[in-house]
């Protein structure tokens, strides 16, 4: 349960932290709010120190219905951050949020070390090439269609098969092509309703025959704050709540935007886990 990022081998045998840095306009949560390059900067150093061991940088929203953006627009929004944090922070380890090959070609270019394709491929075609050929750590996701179109596509008759039946061929296919480190993300809200969402959340262990790190990406989402009635805003401790299921059945990263709280949630697990033996 290692994988290799820019020569630094990480360890997921201790969960991980992924702290999401949006620099849309309209993401569903903190769309927005960082106006310019020094609040980009802050927020992403308040983030490490809090324990983050990635920061995972994403010019385009993928919630429901999102705004299509054009690639160039995307690069201009995450070229010049990635660049940004490289310089003050050289050491840090970024991931590039995105499913189009030529982003993540720049990025890799500007320095970021892992992709994170919420399509796995499905909606660009060289994007697997594209990772193959920098040997950098992919982030796999499930979902079907677009960010535009997946909420009309939430028909399964097992959620948990089809998940694991379609990692089983993408990891195939990623290994054909000569990427070694890879890591799953089941893709909560993608493609799935609220009943979905938390029964692939109740069987998140069976992922685990999938033999790769796996990524549970649930700060905050509908899933939660719908459930319990609330704003996005106000959904950290059902976030907390869930995130220690994740870790109890096996997640290896919690994507988050609120990194404190994620990492007292690992660190309370991983002293339950030292009785569990």
């Amino acid at each position: 349960m290692t994988i290799n990022c820019q020569g630094n081998l990480i360890d997921f045998n201790t969960p991980k932290i992924l702290g999401i840095l949006n620099v849309t306009p309209d993401s569903f949560y903190d769309g927005g709010t960082l106006k310019n390059e020094t609040d980009i900067l802050e927020k992403a150093i308040k983030m490490i120190e809090e324990g983050a061991d990635f920061i995972d940088i994403g010019g385009y929203s993928s919630r429901p219905d999102a705004t299509d953006v054009s690639i160039e627009e995307e690069i201009n929004r995450v070229i010049p951050v990635i660049k940004a944090l490289k310089k003050e922070i050289p050491n840090i380890l970024i991931s590039i949020d995105t499913f189009r090959s030529e982003v993540a070609h720049r990025a890799l270019d500007a320095g970021a070390c892992v992709v994170n394709d919420i399509s796995a491929g499905n909606l660009d075609t060289k994007m697997m090439e594209t990772v193959a050929k920098y040997q950098v750590p992919y982030i796999m996701m499930h979902m079907k269609g677009t960010p535009q179109t997946m909420k009309q596509l939430c028909a399964y008759e097992n959620i948990t098969k089809e998940v694991n039946y379609y990692f089983s061929e993408k990891i195939a296919q990623a290994r054909a092509l000569g990427i070694n480190d890879i890591i799953a993300d089941p893709g909560f809200g993608f493609a799935k309703n609220q009943d979905q969402n938390f029964e692939l959340l109740n069987n998140f262990e069976l992922l685990q025959f999938l033999e790769i790190p796996l990524l549970a990406g649930i700060s905050r989402k509908s899933m939660i704050y719908k459930t319990l009635n609330i704003a996005a805003q106000e959904a950290l401790n059902g976030t907390t709540a869930l995130h220690m299921i994740a870790l109890q059945k096996g997640a290896n990263i919690l994507r988050v935007h609120d990194v404190k709280p994620a990492k007292e949630c690992i660190q309370l697990f991983e002293k339950l886990r030292k009785f569990q033996h």
